[in-house]
Parts: C-alpha cells; sequence; structure tokens
C-alpha cells in the first residue's frame, strides 16, 4: 500500500524538523515515563532510554499490567507504538515488511518500545480458527522468551501458510521450529491445548474497545504515543522511510501532532476527496 506522491511529498514537508535539527532521541531520558507496572518479562530490561540492543533477540519483551498487551523493548522509553494485529491478515503482513521494518533500528537504539494488541476477527471472516491459534503461540512464545522471533517467522511466511489452509496446530509447531530454543515440551503442549484461550478472548476485546468503532479499527491500526496515524496519513504505516521520521519527530517535538499533522491529515483527506469526486465526474 504505497503513499501516494503527492501525500508523501506533503508528509516530507511536515518531517522537516525530524530530519534537520533534531537534538538526539536519548537527549531526554530524564523524561522517561515507563507503562506503570508490568509482568512477565522474559528477558532483561534496559534502565534508560538510551539502552541499545545489539539484535532483536535481544529486545526486553513482557506482558503489560492490562493482561492484553505484549510490550516489546526498553521499557524506559519515552515514546512507543502502538501496533493493533490480526495474524490472518494481509495488510499487517505489508506493514510488517514495510513501516515495522524501517522502525526497527529506532526500537534497537532503546529510543522507542513496541506495543502489540492481537486481534482475530479474520476467523469469523475467513473461516477457521488460525487467528486464535497463531495468536495462543504467540502468547505461548513469550513465555519461553521467543516472542520478537516467532511474531517475525509467522509474518515471513503468512502469505504461503494461508494459502496452505491456515496457521492450524502442526503448521504453527513447524513454524515454531524454525526459532531455536522455542520447540518444547511446555510449548508444544501451549499450542496443542490452546493453554492462552483467556488471552485471544480478551485481546480480541481490547482490540474492539479500540476507537470509535464497536467492531474495532481495522488491522493494521498503528498507534505512536496515543496519536493513531490514520486517515490521509494512513500510508505512512507502508513506508520504511517516513514513519521512522514521523515517530522520531512525534518523540522529538510532541506539539507537532496538533500543529502539523492534525492540519496536514485533514488536508490530505480533503485531497482525496476532491479526486475520488473528480474521477467520478
Amino acid at each position: 500500500m504505497k503513499i501516494s506522491r503527492t501525500a508523501r511529498a506533503a508528509v516530507t514537508v511536515g518531517l522537516i524538523g525530524a530530519v534537520v535539527g533534531c537534538s538526539p532521541l536519548g537527549s531526554r531520558a530524564g523524561d522517561a515515563a515507563p507503562d506503570g507496572q508490568e509482568s512477565g518479562d522474559s528477558r532483561p530490561a534496559a534502565r534508560n532510554e538510551t539502552a541499545g540492543y545489539a539484535t532483536a533477540d535481544r529486545l526486553p519483551e513482557r506482558v503489560a499490567s492490562d493482561g492484553t498487551t505484549i510490550v516489546v523493548g526498553n521499557p524506559a522509553a519515552r515514546s512507543t507504538v502502538h501496533v493493533y494485529e490480526d495474524p490472518r491478515c494481509p495488510v499487517v503482513e505489508e506493514y510488517e515488511q514495510t513501516g515495522a521494518e524501517g522502525v526497527q533500528e529506532l526500537l534497537l537504539a532503546g529510543e522507542v518500545r513496541a506495543q502489540y494488541t492481537f486481534a482475530s476477527f479474520k476467523d469469523e471472516r475467513l473461516g477457521g480458527d488460525g487467528s486464535k491459534r497463531a495468536v495462543n503461540a504467540l502468547r505461548a512464545a513469550l513465555d519461553k522468551g521467543r516472542f520478537v522471533e516467532f511474531h517475525a517467522v509467522l509474518f515471513e511466511n503468512r502469505t504461503a501458510v494461508e494459502n496452505s489452509g491456515g496457521f492450524t496446530t502442526e503448521r504453527l509447531l513447524k513454524l515454531a521450529g524454525k526459532v531455536p530454543g522455542l520447540r518444547g515440551e511446555d510449548f508444544d503442549l501451549a499450542v496443542r491445548t490452546m493453554k492462552y484461550r483467556p488471552f485471544v478472548t480478551a485481546s480480541q476485546q481490547a482490540y474492539e474497545r479500540t476507537g470509535d468503532d464497536p467492531i474495532g479499527p481495522g488491522t493494521p491500526t498503528v498507534v505512536v504515543n496515543g496519536h493513531p496515524i490514520d486517515g490521509g496519513l494512513y500510508g505512512v504505516n507502508f513506508d520504511a522511510e517516513l514513519l521512522p521520521l514521523l515517530v522520531t519527530d512525534l518523540h522529538e517535538r510532541p506539539h507537532t501532532w496538533d500543529s502539523v499533522y492534525t492540519p496536514l491529515k485533514r488536508k490530505l483527506e480533503a485531497q482525496a476527496e476532491a479526486e475520488t469526486e473528480t474521477a467520478g465526474s
């Protein structure tokens, strides 16, 4: 889902502050405000905003105190990128291969943390229970300290799996075999018995409570420091260059959401509406 040239140019202009003259992201470590008390830590947590991680498998991962949000990265980071995903959604797969890749450097630098809330509504629309089984397996992988790696494997293989029958128990276990240290009696049993079914249900409910639509906002929904990157800005989520710049800008210049991005979003939406009307006339 490429962002239009017009939208990209407009967003780039708004991002000038992020490209030129921004102080280093770690310069405000004293402002760090982690998400309250969290549980289920599987890896050592960083203690300051500037802490970095050599590779993705070193990132701390845990369940937040709400019981439905999986948090990855430096818990002291001042900025968050919260993503709502359904494992069977092809648009989420596209996000993971574009915008999410762009944010990875910020995540590894310890400057932002990622939050995930998993939906499973695609099962109702497509049939089967693949999303529920995949979310259950992701939660089981967290217990083994392998959520980040298994999450990556799931979306690297989503198309092939969906085209060959979906996320069945056996396919999930086969994919888990690609992650060193994940397979084992406890993990396999959790996947086979849907051990985390309550987590799956609660996560779907948390997704439905997000936004104004009672059935949920759609996936992927990306929220940066409480601001949904939707509407006229939605295409930014699928741009590996623009999304991390936007995240950087909102990290260093929080006021730009109201002064730059909200007006820009409205402008782009008006332009898109005008283009649609012109095309239809």
